[in-house]
């Protein structure tokens, strides 16, 4: 009736790149450590806009531990590529570019105005220190500053 066939150990060890170019993966291949064959829809995306023999170069021209960044920074560009053919990450970038630039202007608004209130606060207080010497040349504290004392209703 079912046959089942033995899955042979290159089969189900190769990497996401040699199955999709359906060969043999060798002990030695570069793509195995950063395109696994749980994910194959990673090579596909960064293969899509760079081609496995640039990916190859890139990765053979890194040293062994930024590869693994390599990998993630081309697969994240390719995601932003095929979200936004035109723009790509740079549409990204520039829309954070504006973002930052519209809270550094509302963090200076807001400084400005914390400024103004803290100069108005401080024009609204009496001097205290002109009231004291007052007192201390003559000797007599009349109370007229207080106004609390309501001896003149």
């Amino acid at each position: 009736m079912f046959r089942f066939h033995k899955l042979d150990k290159t089969t189900s060890t190769r990497c996401a790149v040699c199955k999709y170019f359906r060969r043999r993966c060798p002990p030695d291949c570069i793509f195995a450590p950063y395109f696994p064959n749980d994910n194959p829809h990673k090579f596909t995306c960064v293969h899509r806009f760079y081609g496995a023999s640039n990916i190859s170069k890139m990765l053979e021209e890194l040293p062994v531990y930024l590869r693994a960044e390599l990998v993630e920074s081309l697969y994240y560009e390719a995601k932003c590529r095929v979200q936004d053919p035109v723009y790509g990450c740079v549409g990204i970038i520039s829309s954070l570019h504006q973002q930052i630039q519209v809270a550094q202007t509302q963090l200076a608004k807001t400084q400005a105005e914390i400024s103004v209130l803290n100069a108005n606060f401080v024009v609204a207080q009496p001097p205290s220190s002109l009231d004291e010497s007052l007192v201390q040349q003559n000797g007599v504290d009349h109370g007229l500053d207080d106004p609390f004392n309501t001896w003149f209703y």
